[in-house]
């Protein structure tokens, strides 16, 4: 194709050439494109472009050199739990009849509140260490029929109290050291009624109960006393139960603190039986059955790390470990064997409850200090390259290489060690 032109002239009409000036111009950009070029070459040959290949006088790359580091690298090893209220335990329900209330599975109760009712009887949560095992109340016996005032009386007390002085009979005796006979009349020939007062450490932790309650009005000791089955009728009034003044056997539980109630063992209309109840605490918590033979780390007091599902981590801490340990799930043996081994149940306790929001079950994860080096000279894992010779190395900044022994890797670090090793040494992190 011809380079050339022709232009008509619109007013002359004649034909005319293209000025010559065009292929000027296009040598000038030829002749400026070779400079560019040049100059491009140039400036490679001073190393200040992005050359492939470097000399070894080259520079090092940044961010390329790190120095050698002392740090404490801690190795945390994963286990799986499950997060929930724990083990739900039978309330040691004492009262016999027709279950006629329960409450719903998941319901908090606390000191005071009713856990079920018996015949449309309240049995009531106390708080204490001491089981429930006899009734509590005052107790009134008549002393001996026979015994009289003034003459004759000689008679009486042999006939009837066998050389006694107050003619009475071995009641008292019976109540053994937990009763006080207190009389409450003289006697007359028809004889004088004793009010037995009972003491020991269950009056005591059901007084402080009562009079946490607000029922008050009694001294707080090991005694029973007519003015502690005066707060006890109130106590059972505000309950709608009918006013004794003696508490049943089976009319209260103890607990350590308020419980959280599970799923019940019994149906409304049946007969109650001693699993009729279960519980729980009402603080989470996680258990995590741990590898027997891989244990050592699951020591009361332990802290650990507890991830959630949603991804968030809480503080946890050991506060139990089972010491009997079970096969796994399916198998024994040599078949638990190749399923994992036998296991111990390790109790993770949660102090901030709040951190774990609203969630009451599931899956989680345990994080726990494996293994932990303090105060030793650490590198980026990236940093070690393999010696021809065997082992790893470093790679020095002026291009040397020098000989290290590994100890624990963790987070991406590793404790190096040797001669030629101190902290603060540049070091290459190889490409």
């Amino acid at each position: 194709m011809a380079d050339t032109v022709t232009r008509i002239d619109d007013e002359s009409g004649t034909v005319s050439e293209p000025p010559r000036g065009g292929r000027g111009r296009r040598t000038a950009l030829i002749a400026l494109a070779v400079v560019v070029v040049a100059a491009v070459a140039v400036v490679g040959a001073l190393g200040l472009g992005g050359g492939e290949d470097e000399g070894p006088s080259a520079p090092p790359r940044a961010g390329s050199l790190v120095p050698v580091t002392r740090a404490t690298l801690t190795e945390r090893t994963e286990v799986d739990g499950q997060l929930g209220y724990g083990t739900e335990i039978p309330l040691p329900v004492k009262a016999t009849g027709t279950v006629t209330g329960l409450p719903e599975a998941g319901t908090t109760v606390e000191r005071g509140d009713t856990l079920l009712r018996v015949d449309d009887r309240p049995v009531v949560l106390l708080y204490g260490s001491l089981p429930m095992y006899r009734d509590l109340g005052l107790t009134t016996a008549e002393s001996g029929a026979g015994a009289e005032s003034g003459a004759g009386a000689a008679d009486g007390e042999a006939a009837s109290g066998e050389g006694k002085p107050d003619g009475g009979t071995d009641d008292t005796a019976a109540a053994g050291p937990a009763a006080t006979p207190t009389p409450t009349g003289a006697g007359t020939g028809a004889g004088a009624a004793t009010v037995t007062e009972l003491k020991g450490m269950d009056v005591l932790q059901f007084e402080t109960n009562l009079a946490a309650l607000g029922h008050t009005g009694f001294t707080v000791d090991e005694t029973f006393t007519a003015k502690t089955a005066d707060a006890v009728e109130r106590w059972q009034k505000s309950l709608g139960m009918p006013e004794t003044g003696t508490v049943g056997i089976g009319d209260v539980i103890y607990s350590a603190g308020k419980v959280r109630i599970g799923r019940p063992g019994v149906r409304l209309g049946e007969a109650v039986t001693e699993n009729a109840l279960t519980y729980t605490g009402t603080a989470r918590k996680v258990v995590v059955n741990a590898s027997a033979a891989d244990a050592s780390w699951a020591v009361r007091g332990t802290a650990v790390r507890v991830r959630l599902p949603d991804g968030r981590t809480v503080r946890g801490e050991v506060a139990s470990v089972g010491r009997q340990a079970s096969a796994p799930e399916g198998g024994s043996g040599e078949d638990g064997a190749e399923q994992g081994g036998a296991t111990v149940p390790v109790t993770v306790t949660i102090k901030d409850q709040k951190s774990v929001g609203r969630l009451e079950s599931g899956p989680v994860t345990v994080e726990y200090v494996g293994r932990e080096a303090k105060d030793v000279l650490t590198v980026p894992v990236a940093a070690l390259v393999a010696l021809a010779e065997g082992g790893h190395g470093l790679e020095t900044a002026d291009g040397g290489f020098i000989a290290v022994k590994t100890g624990l890797f963790a987070d991406g670090k590793v404790e190096v060690s040797g001669s030629a090793v101190r902290a603060g040494l540049k070091v290459r992190i190889p490409e």
